[in-house]
């Protein structure tokens, strides 16, 4: 279960009008918060990740499930699931107390090692060298649109007055 206040910052980031995945991300911070914290480990940072973005889908994030040829069917088909649980669509089911056990236990025995900072710039590295070059460019205008023009802050007032170029 989501803790109330990630619940609450994804709320506030959708009605800011920001993208789901942005929602979502508050949900893949905490999921990486309980690995760090030994609450239970993960195989594969891949694998924290997913799970913080079911438990988003399933608290209503409108976050739809990967494309096809993006993921394996079985993935898609519980993304789905997940996706109209959240909606409203589906009727939330708990799993079975057995199978409520077995991947608890199973995932105490994974390394919590797999949400360490290296682990994640690896992840994110390999996770950008799939996205072509446009992709990425789309992604820094959308993230610089939703800024909006800022002033610079102070330190930056003062690196750009110090540079060779501009001192008079």
């Amino acid at each position: 279960m989501p803790t109330k206040s990630t619940v609450k910052k994804a709320k506030r980031d959708l009605s800011a009008g920001k993208r789901p995945s942005t929602a979502a991300g508050e949900f893949v911070r905490e999921e990486m918060d309980h690995v760090r914290k030994g609450k239970h480990g993960a195989r594969s940072s891949k694998q924290a990740i997913a799970i913080g973005l079911s438990k988003a889908r399933r608290a209503g994030v409108p976050l739809k499930a990967p494309a096809r040829g993006r993921a394996l069917a079985r993935t898609r088909r519980e993304a789905t699931l997940a996706y109209e649980t959240g909606q409203g669509r589906r009727k939330p089911r708990a799993p079975s107390a057995q199978r409520k056990r077995a991947t608890t236990r199973a995932l105490k025995r994974e390394s919590p090692t797999t949400a360490s900072r290296r682990a994640l710039t690896a992840q994110n590295r390999s996770a950008k060298s799939r996205r072509n070059r446009a992709s990425r460019a789309n992604a820094r205008k959308r993230a610089a649109g939703m800024k909006g023009m800022r002033r610079p802050s102070a330190s930056a007032k003062r690196s750009s007055s110090s540079r060779k170029g501009n001192r008079r």
